[in-house]
């Protein structure tokens, strides 16, 4: 984390995480601010990126069954256009929600909603296996979310 955050910084950034659609004199009397130091200080996290986006979290179970599955492929070298062409296909897949580059036996680890096992079966031989460079694809079907998050640790700590 910058320095250059100060403790009001931090405050509006832990409200924000909580609930993006404040208004910025609620904000503010949530972190002791007074309104206008709070919107500039909201613009400058903006402006600096520490804000990327404000989006509305769904709830997964009413939205209907459906299940996380984490997926993890190996991968045989690319070239620059094969990686490219992956990383466009991985962007442009609703389904799947996160991807990460991973260290181990294996190169790449996905976090895909899958509506059913007969379709994240089909979901792996059409999508994931067509995908460049792909040599094997391990899934891992989770069977129940115990802790969802999207807040980050702004303070620091210590692990329990």
């Amino acid at each position: 984390m910058s320095e250059e955050l100060s403790a009001a910084d931090i405050r509006i950034l832990e409200q924000l995480q909580k609930d993006a659609s404040l208004s910025t004199g609620e904000l503010a009397d949530k972190v002791g601010l007074s309104q206008s130091p709070c919107w500039r200080r909201l613009q400058r996290l903006k402006e600096e990126g520490y804000i990327k986006g404000q989006v509305a979290l769904l709830n997964r179970e009413k939205l209907g069954p459906g299940m996380v599955i984490f997926a993890v492929i190996k991968m045989t070298t690319l070239t620059d256009e094969q990686r490219a062409q992956f990383i466009r296909t991985i962007e442009l897949t609703p389904q799947i929600l996160e991807c990460y580059t991973i260290f181990g036996e294996m190169d790449i680890m996905l976090k895909v909603d899958a509506m059913s096992m007969p379709w994240y079966q089909e979901f792996i031989f059409n999508v994931l296996l067509k995908l460049p460079g792909v040599v094997d694809v391990q899934s891992t079907v989770t069977l129940k979310e115990m802790k969802y998050t999207t807040a980050l640790p702004l303070r620091g700590g210590k692990a329990l």
